[in-house]
């Protein structure tokens, strides 16, 4: 009774925050919707804030029932290992009839997701193995595509011959950019990792005798395999999925290993790993330089699919998608990676009919996720970025 009280002593003191609230996001949305759009909204959200305070005035009663229920299947095993390896299973099934079930736009979304993934399983080894946060991933993308663009139309090399060079490219810039960048941390490496990738896309942008500035390049070529184009959209799919499962398989293996085990302890302490023998500078070398690499071969993947590249493909807002698609996941959690970048390539894609709130659902999304679980989707505790 005494907490009913309180919280009815802070509902009277605290009345007024609800039309605040209210008020505020229906001037947001006045300029889009107009007046009439704006009160209901207005009158929607005094409403639902009023009920949940109301509802926050019995949150033990409420909490004490959530924990016994929480208790209660703590117990029950959901998934025995059978049961978990069929999902697989089936998982995997579904994923390879998917062409022989889904039409062609959902076939080019699903390869979008594909290239993403691999975007994003590369920056998880940086942000989320190492703990160093890098806002210029996208830098990495756009030159293995440019890579394998100028390459393809200027020297006649197929994808297969141009892909080592791609790659090796890619992942020497992130080798020299990781040189300078690892004496910072936190937030000033992130500020450094940021313009090299503004950089890297006004270099982009300015180089016409190269990459033909903001016209991009075009003509591209796309890969070829035992005679037979992969052009089509269904091949390009299977395509896209092995290389896929081959990004999940190298990076479980690599983060079982003596290396990632070093990245997961200097992401926890860097100055206990340092006092225990692991040379830290040398272990965010790697982690740099194999992040790019498989930026760079999702950059070559993405040339060779859209056939078109150009600098406006790899804006600064790019890289906070990647991001986001790991911090959404869970850092560290390559099933989670795997969720973040499928969710953010494909919620745009179900909201494409209210264009103009796809951004503000996505950033109300994160930051509903960073107040009620910061961990990401499926994050393990306790995995956060450090300096």
């Amino acid at each position: 009774m005494n907490e009913v009280r309180e919280g009815k002593k802070e509902e009277k003191r605290y009345g007024i925050k609800p039309l605040v609230i209210a008020l505020w996001f229906a001037l947001l949305l006045l300029p889009f919707n107009g007046l009439r759009a704006a009160l209901i909204l207005f009158v929607v959200l005094s409403i639902s804030i009023v009920v949940c305070k109301f509802l926050f005035l019995y949150k033990k009663i409420v909490f004490e029932g959530l924990q016994t229920f929480h208790n209660k299947i703590k117990t029950v095993r959901v998934f025995s290992a059978p049961s978990a390896l069929m999902i697989r299973s089936l998982s995997l099934i579904f994923l390879f009839i998917f062409p022989f079930i889904a039409t062609d736009y959902f076939i080019d979304v699903a390869i979008l997701s594909g290239i993403y993934i691999i975007l994003a399983l590369g920056l998880n080894i940086v942000v989320g193995f190492a703990g160093l946060l890098n806002l210029g991933f996208v830098a990495f993308y756009a030159i293995g595509a440019y890579t394998y663009a100028i390459l393809n139309t200027r020297f006649g090399l197929d994808f297969w011959s141009a892909l080592p060079f791609s790659i090796g490219f890619t992942t020497f810039a992130g080798f020299l950019l990781a040189i300078p960048a690892l004496r910072l941390r936190g937030d000033y490496l992130a500020i450094v990792t940021l313009g090299f990738g503004e950089i890297v896309r006004l270099i982009l942008n300015n180089w016409d005798s190269v990459t033909l500035g903001p016209n991009g390049i075009s003509g591209i070529a796309p890969p070829v395999l035992m005679s037979i184009s992969l052009g089509k959209l269904s091949y390009y799919y299977y395509f896209v999925l092995s290389l896929v499962i081959l990004t999940v398989f190298v990076t479980r293996r690599v983060y079982s290993s003596r290396l990632g085990r070093a990245w997961v302890a200097i992401r926890e302490d860097e100055i206990a790993s340092s006092a225990m023998g692991i040379n830290t500078t040398m272990y965010k070398l790697y982690a740099m330089a194999f992040g790019a690499f498989w930026a760079g071969l999702a950059g070559a993947t993405f040339a060779g699919k859209m056939q078109f590249v150009s600098p406006e493909s790899f804006t600064f807002m790019e890289s906070v998608l990647i991001v986001s698609m790991v911090i959404i996941g869970g850092l560290g959690s390559i099933p989670g990676v795997i969720l973040g970048a499928t969710i953010l390539v494909i919620l745009p894609e179900i909201l494409r009919e209210v264009q103009l709130y796809r951004m503000l659902a996505l950033g109300a999304g994160l930051v509903l996720l960073m107040t009620f679980r910061p961990q990401g989707l499926l994050g393990g505790k306790g995995v956060s970025l450090r300096g």
